[in-house]
C-alpha cells in the first residue's frame, strides 16, 4: 500500500472524507504549518530543532493534509513536484543562483 492509500484508508475508515473538501484541507495545511512555525517561535533554529518529535508530528500533519488535497484533485504528487522543480530550474539557473539567497527576480 502506498502512502496516499494509507492516508486515504485512515480517512475513509473513519468516514471523514465528507469533511475534507478542498477549502478545509487548504486551511488545515496552513494551520498545521503555523503549528510547525510555533515550535521555533522565540527560539534560534538550533533551539527549535531540539524538539524534533514535535517537528515530526507537525510536518506529518502538513504532509497528510497536502496528500489528501492532491488526492481530492486527482493530482499526481510526483508529477506536480517534478513540474515545479523544472520551473524552479528555469528561475534559478545554477550559474546565477548557486550560493545566492536572492529571489529569482533579483538574480
Amino acid at each position: 500500500m502506498n502512502l496516499m492509500d494509507k492516508v486515504n484508508k485512515f480517512r475513509d475508515d473513519r468516514d471523514w472524507r465528507q469533511f475534507h473538501n478542498e477549502k478545509d484541507l487548504s486551511l488545515s495545511i496552513a494551520l498545521e504549518a503555523a503549528e510547525l512555525l510555533e515550535i521555533f517561535q522565540w527560539k534560534t533554529a538550533e533551539e527549535g530543532v531540539k524538539n524534533i518529535e514535535a517537528i515530526k508530528d507537525e510536518l506529518a500533519d502538513v504532509l497528510i493534509y497536502s496528500l489528501m488535497l492532491a488526492s481530492n484533485l486527482n493530482l499526481d504528487v510526483e508529477e506536480i513536484i517534478d513540474a515545479k522543480i523544472a520551473k524552479n530550474n528555469s528561475k534559478y539557473p545554477v550559474e546565477k543562483s548557486k550560493g545566492n539567497k536572492e529571489k529569482y527576480t533579483e538574480l
